[in-house]
């Protein structure tokens, strides 16, 4: 008897498997199909048209990897890419340094909602918005920060009108506009480390440094994985804030990776270089991408 009701109860724990699994594939439909239709496909569209010469006003004209050579040899992609890096220097390292500041002074001095609330309020502005509000901000002219600047005796600057500023001024408005955003996610990791740890520390003897060094560092890589992984991704893609403060200038300064594949596509109309531009920077993002992951060891947790 207890031999034939084993199968009919495999059979049914098969089944609730199975409703699960249906389930699971429910709630993640909507994901799937945004990434499948604003993603995937406009991807493998972008593979397509970097193997033809088109000018969005005749048909494509298939020319192979006429197109890639002709990336080999630009002198003005590989200088774009190399002001992409330079701002992403820029961008990164103090970004996330003074998100995990403001984190940890958070979560060890103000724990409010109005706290966090401030935190992420610039990153509730579009970066069109924020990029015209620091626009007039750095006005050489009429700026606020000139006035200011001018009053303590430092003087004008040239900020986004100035070849050796400019790039730094854009990485600056960057800064201001994702730091709360990026200080949220570190917050929230913060959260889930036990505060048993800190306790078991402080009994040892442990200063805040030590603490800070081999309790909040090692069991928030994960967070950090996350945080450096989509910030360097968004930093290789940086447009808008450009498009708004510089237009790529002044002197050709600013004219970053995704601006120069933007002119390609729309001022010259060569939608085929262009498309093989966006697919070079794709295979550098993922290249990039699994070398933080690798070097960063996201697949390991320090918790254990």
């Amino acid at each position: 008897m207890e031999r034939q009701n084993r199968p009919q109860a495999a059979a049914r724990r098969l089944t609730m498997r199975q409703r699960e699994a249906l389930m699971g594939y429910l709630f993640i439909a909507p994901a799937l199909v945004g990434l499948t239709l604003f993603f995937v496909l406009p991807t493998l569209r972008a593979a397509q048209i970097s193997l033809t010469d088109w000018n969005l006003m005749r048909a494509p004209r298939f020319v192979g990897l006429t197109n890639y050579e002709k990336i080999w040899s630009d002198g003005t992609f590989w200088e774009s890419l190399r002001l992409t890096l330079l701002y992403v220097i820029y961008n990164i390292p103090v970004q996330t340094a003074l998100a995990l500041f403001i984190a940890v002074l958070a979560d060890r001095l103000a724990r409010q909602v109005w706290v966090r609330a401030v935190m992420i309020a610039p990153y509730l502005l579009s970066n069109v918005v924020a990029g015209l509000i620091w626009l007039l901000m750095l006005d050489p002219l009429i700026g606020m920060t000139n006035v200011f600047l001018e009053l303590i005796g430092v003087g004008k600057q040239g900020f986004l009108s100035s070849p050796d500023q400019s790039l730094i001024s854009v990485a600056g408005i960057n800064i201001w506009r994702h730091v709360g955003f990026t200080a949220l996610l570190f917050y929230a990791g913060l959260q889930a480390i036990p505060r048993e740890f800190y306790e078991a520390a402080r009994l040892d003897g442990a200063k805040e440094w030590q603490m800070f060094r081999n309790i909040t560092l090692p069991l928030l890589r994960p967070v950090m994985v996350f945080v450096m992984v989509t910030s360097v991704i968004g930093s290789f893609q940086i447009f808008d804030t450009i498009a708004v403060t510089t237009a790529g200038g002044p002197a050709g300064t600013t004219k970053v990776v995704m601006f120069y594949i933007y002119e390609n596509a729309f001022k010259y109309s060569k939608m085929g270089l262009a498309s093989a531009m966006s697919m070079v920077l794709f295979c550098i993002l993922i290249l990039v991408t699994l070398a933080q992951m690798r070097l960063m060891r996201a697949d390991q947790s320090d918790l254990g």
